[in-house]
C-alpha cells in the first residue's frame, strides 16, 4: 500500500513538472522577440514580387523586427495584408519557435498580358487583372481588342488552354480580338495569321491545329501560307 501511494505521488509530481515546464516554455516563446522574417515563394514563376515588399507588409512598415515580440503579432491581419496585393494569390504566415516571422507565398499565375497602345496588365489564371511587374517579365501571349464582361470568362478559358498545353504555349504569341469577337493569332517561328474564329468548340480547334501543324512542319510547307483558318469543323483551310 506504501509503494502504492508513493508511486502515486511520484506520478502527480512527474506530471506537475510537466506542466509547469510546459507553461514556462509556452509563456517563454510568447513574449520572446522575432529574431528576422523569411519570405519562401511556391509554384514554378519567377518572383514578380520582391522580399523587400513582401517583408514590409509583413512587420507593417516596422524597421526593426526586433522590437516586435510575438504576442503583439496578428498573424490573420498580416495574411489579410499579403492577400490584398494583386500580385499575391495565397500566402501563409507563421512564426516559428526560433522567433523567425516566415511568410509562404503563392503569386498569381499570368496567362497572357493585354495592350491597347495605353494601358498593359496581365490577366491571371482566375481571369482577374494583375499587374505589369519590374523584377519579371512573363513569357505569355500579347492580346490585343477589347476584353468586357462579356467576353471575359471565354476568353480566360482560352488563355488557360494555351498556358496549359506546352505547344501552344510555345508557339502561340499573339491574339488580337476583332470588334466581332472573332479572335486572329499569331505563331512565333512563322509569319501566317491564324484565323480562328470564335470561342466555341476551342479544344477542338486547337487540337486540328497541332495535328496539321506535325505535319505541314516535315515539307517545310508552313512557310508558304499567309492564312491558317480553323473555323470550319473538322478541317483546317490554308490561303497561300
Amino acid at each position: 500500500m506504501k509503494l502504492f501511494k508513493w508511486t502515486n505521488v511520484r506520478l502527480i509530481l512527474m506530471f506537475s513538472l510537466v506542466i509547469f515546464l510546459f507553461s514556462f516554455t509556452l509563456k517563454r516563446n510568447e513574449n520572446r522577440k522575432l529574431t528576422k522574417s523569411a519570405v519562401f515563394f511556391v509554384g514554378d514563376n519567377s518572383p514578380f514580387i520582391t522580399q523587400e515588399t513582401v517583408n514590409k507588409l509583413l512587420i507593417e512598415n516596422e524597421k526593426d523586427a526586433q522590437t516586435i515580440g510575438k504576442d503583439k503579432l496578428d498573424l490573420n491581419k498580416l495574411e489579410k495584408a499579403l492577400n490584398a496585393h494583386e500580385m499575391i494569390e495565397k500566402s501563409d504566415v507563421f512564426v516559428s519557435i526560433d522567433g523567425v516571422l516566415k511568410a509562404v507565398v503563392k503569386q498569381k499565375t499570368p496567362i497572357a498580358r493585354f495592350f491597347d497602345g495605353e494601358e498593359s496588365f496581365y490577366i491571371d489564371y482566375k481571369g482577374g487583372r494583375m499587374p505589369l511587374s519590374t523584377n519579371f517579365t512573363a513569357r505569355v501571349p500579347l492580346v490585343s481588342g477589347e476584353i468586357n464582361k462579356k467576353n471575359n470568362e471565354d476568353l480566360t478559358e482560352l488563355f488557360r488552354i494555351i498556358y496549359d498545353d506546352a505547344f501552344l504555349k510555345k508557339n502561340i504569341i499573339g491574339v488580337q480580338i476583332m470588334p466581332n469577337g472573332s479572335l486572329k493569332m499569331l505563331n512565333r517561328n512563322f509569319s501566317y495569321q491564324i484565323d480562328f474564329g470564335g470561342t466555341k468548340r476551342m479544344e477542338a480547334k486547337f487540337n486540328n491545329y497541332k495535328a496539321f501543324f506535325q505535319k505541314a512542319v516535315l515539307d517545310s510547307s508552313l512557310y508558304k501560307y499567309k492564312t491558317i483558318d480553323l473555323r470550319f469543323a473538322q478541317q483546317v483551310v490554308c490561303t497561300k
